[in-house]
């Protein structure tokens, strides 16, 4: 874990916000002054319930949030509101459960619990008014607006009718390539690259280290960036999987605006997410013409802030914070 004191004044200390953004590998905690400011930050692991259960999950981050109060020096229950935006919140009756969590824990006044893609939407956004897609290892999408009317999706996998994201990308990859090299499908360059990547010479020995525990199944995610490549240098599989994920970012997206009325409107429509960040000039392309057929008042912009800033803001916009605090804030993330 690691912390740091951002800010000390005792004339700005009056604390405001706690805000937590918990995802699956990492947790960013700040405590945020009635000003604006940054009394303190803490970073630990990552909030999985689904892996440890709840309990678990918020004894730990407990220890994260009791690290950043220590360093404010602000006492628990003293702040004003806890905005939480965390991984695995993907329905409401899960953000109830999270928030009661929470709530029990004293930490502040009062407690509002989101799925961690809210916190990405506010960071790039100037007010509560957008749809942010975001796709890592998977993919989800949330829209808002000031009144507080939401649109979002369970996002829970194939289920609830998602694809994409890092790990179904590679999974797809992993079954074109291998019934390429088997002769039930269509050549691609993925039979080789794919399982070059580890270093190994066919798909059978890809998929024979992966079943027997050999390559750990957590790092199929690095397969992603192998796909991009791959349909960078002109491969027709690759490059169809890549204008899939387009597809079903603007899917999201544009549906997300519609439910909300906006899209007739010029909207921020905020991209996040290690694969959406990565800036693969064809996906970036593909949403582009897609977006402008489907949704032409948007407006497209790839989030860099940092998660728990929005959910700082998000914090700051229940507290009723003017403008200025929302931009004191902002500012001191920039740096």
């Amino acid at each position: 874990m690691n912390a740091s004191v951002l800010a000390s004044d005792p004339a700005l200390v009056n604390p405001s916000v706690l805000a937590i953004d918990a995802g699956n590998s990492k947790t960013d905690v700040a405590v945020i002054g009635a000003e604006g400011v940054i009394l303190s930050a803490a970073r630990g692991g990552g909030f999985q319930p689904p892996a440890v259960g709840v309990e678990a999950a918020v004894e730990a981050l407990g220890a994260i949030v009791g690290r950043a109060l220590e360093l404010s020096g602000v006492p628990s229950g003293v702040v004003t509101h806890v905005s939480a935006c965390l991984a695995n919140a993907d329905l409401p009756v899960e953000e109830e459960e999270l928030a009661a969590a929470l709530r029990a824990r004293g930490w502040g006044e009062s407690v509002e619990v989101r799925n961690d893609t809210f916190a990405i939407l506010r960071a790039g956004v100037d007010e509560p008014r957008g749809v942010a897609v975001v796709c890592g290892a998977g993919i989800n999408c949330v829209g808002m607006l000031p009144d507080g009317r939401t649109a979002r999706f369970p996002a829970i996998g194939r289920m609830s009718g998602d694809w994409g994201g890092g790990s179904a990308l590679a999974e797809e990859a992993m079954w074109f390539a291998a019934r390429a090299e088997d002769g039930r499908g269509e050549p691609t360059e993925l039979a080789r690259a794919l399982p070059a990547h580890f270093g190994l010479d066919s798909m059978y020995a890809l998929i024979e280290a992966l079943h027997l525990g050999r390559i750990e199944s957590e790092r199929r995610h690095e397969l992603a960036p192998v796909l991009f490549a791959t349909a960078a240098a002109g491969d027709a599989v690759a490059g169809a999987l890549v204008d899939r994920l387009a597809e079903e970012v603007v899917a999201m997206a544009s549906v997300a605006l519609g439910r909300l009325g906006l899209l007739a409107e010029e909207t921020p429509v905020v991209l996040g997410g290690s694969v959406l960040a990565a800036r693969h000039p064809r996906l970036d392309e593909r949403i582009a013409d897609l977006l402008a057929v489907r949704a032409p008042k948007a407006v497209v912009r790839v989030v860099t802030e940092s998660p728990v800033l929005g959910a700082a803001l998000l914090g700051l916009d229940r507290t009723g914070a003017p403008p200025e605090v929302h931009e004191r804030l902002r500012a001191l993330y920039r740096r």
